[in-house]
């Protein structure tokens, strides 16, 4: 028996190995571009957090019908790449349906759930084909989602149809194989979705059918190990990164914002109270907000990886629903691609950081974070808990303190809450006089 089918089995799962680890190595060094940040408290609920929004897929239902096609191809790639594991175990080995004799009549019940799962992967992906280029959904043909974008989503979609394909044509023929009499094939009785196929292939020879069976056969494995080298170039990404990002995410209510760690030691030391940041010489007042994705925290980096470019964020965001610039899934498209780009430049030998450009400015204007509300719909929104207003407030913060770049009515706004503790321009003894004047009207 020839062993070149193993060795060139082995070469090219080798080799996507050696990829996907340069690709995994390249992509943490970037999430890891942002400033250091420890996050292990309440670890109990960020296990019932992840377990909710990132496996059960939680905060997907909102919307029904997307949700539930979602959770089908979801399921399906749990579920059908069990079957990627005969796939690997016959190509090492140089067999065919390892598990058949093994399992006896439930491998056939399994073929059988794969196989509806195919299907329903197949009628997901068709259906979500039309609703981007046909039904043209608001949220998934905005001006962010142009060229590569809008190529990668139908890409994967249309990936995901022919592996599908690919799958019921291999059963179909080996099936054909098998009922012919040919020793290596295992004939299993009752395989429905991939025997309405069979009149497609019954008039070839043995020859044809072995030919487009193994074809199949190959084409699926290595299409199984290319798609997991290209969701490291593209949104699919979240794949696996939504564990982590929903792990880590930020479980303070909603409303609460969180201080600058720089202003409130700065604030201690005026005040004499000592800080674990104190130092004799005091060291360098560090950058207010963020300017670029280093003045980010790594949580923040690794949610713009994380997105998914659903565009839930944006639909449900009053600032760019009422016409304004602001778009929370562009923000972190944004960061990601200069995470992307500064990683590129460290490659290449060029300054990486220090190229001239920055996340605000280049990536993101002052007219899209000034649009925004603060109003936490887009954080609500997220299937996977990504923060898109923590970005904001920290770029706004370095417009506010360090460029003094906010608006005239901004500008007033912040030195009457200096001088006046409330927005408005009079005392915090006359704070209560409209009260005390309803009172008076009510007595006459």
């Amino acid at each position: 028996m020839s062993i070149l089918p193993q060795l060139i089995f082995f070469l090219i799962f080798a080799a996507a190995g050696f990829v996907l680890y340069k690709r995994i190595t390249y992509l943490r060094r970037n999430i890891f571009l942002g400033k250091a940040e420890t996050i292990n408290d309440q670890p109990d609920k960020r296990w019932k957090t992840m377990l909710l929004v990132a496996l059960g897929q939680k905060k997907m239902f909102k919307r029904i019908i997307p949700a539930f096609l979602h959770l089908l191809i979801y399921v399906a790639f749990i579920v059908i790449n069990l079957e990627v594991l005969e796939f690997i175990i016959d190509g090492i080995t140089n067999s065919h349906r390892i598990f058949a004799p093994l399992l006896g009549s439930t491998y056939t019940v399994a073929m059988n759930i794969f196989e509806f799962l195919a299907i329903a992967v197949l009628v997901s992906c068709v259906t979500f084909l039309i609703r981007r280029n046909v039904m043209k959904v608001g949220r998934l043909t905005q001006p962010e989602l142009k060229g590569w974008p809008a190529l990668d989503a139908n890409l994967i979609l249309i990936i995901e149809i022919v592996l599908m394909l690919a799958i019921l044509s291999m059963n179909a023929t080996d099936q054909i194989l098998a009922a012919r009499g040919n020793d290596h094939y295992v004939l299993l009785e009752g395989l429905f979705f991939s025997s309405l196929l069979q009149p497609l292939f019954e008039g070839m020879s043995d020859g044809s059918l072995v030919f487009i069976e193994r074809f199949a056969w190959w084409f699926h494995i290595i299409g199984i190990l290319a798609f997991s080298v290209y969701i490291t170039y593209s949104k699919h990404l979240h794949i696996f990164l939504a564990f982590p990002n929903t792990w880590y995410s930020n479980l303070k209510p909603k409303g609460e914002m969180q201080n600058m760690p720089e202003v409130t030691n700065e604030v201690n030391m005026m005040l004499g109270i000592p800080t674990e940041t104190t130092q004799d010489p005091p060291a360098e007042i560090g950058r207010f907000g963020a300017k670029d994705i280093n003045d980010l925290s790594w949580v923040n980096v690794m949610n713009a990886y994380s997105c998914t470019e659903c565009g839930r964020c944006t639909s449900e965001c009053p600032a760019n629903i009422t016409g304004k610039k602001l778009s929370p899934r562009k923000i972190m498209m944004d960061v990601r691609d200069r995470a992307e780009e500064v990683g590129k430049n460290i490659d290449a030998g060029l300054p990486g950081l220090d190229d001239g450009k920055s996340l605000l400015g280049d990536f993101i204007t002052k007219e899209e974070i000034n649009a925004c509300t603060s109003c936490n719909a887009c954080v609500e929104a997220c299937p996977i808990n990504i923060d898109p207003l923590s970005i904001i407030l920290q770029l706004r913060r370095y417009v506010a303190m360090e460029e003094s770049g906010t608006p005239a009515q901004w500008n007033a706004m912040f030195q009457n809450m200096e001088t006046s503790f409330s927005p408005w321009k009079f005392a915090p003894t006359d704070r209560f006089n409209w009260a005390d004047k309803l009172k008076e009207e009510e007595i006459k």
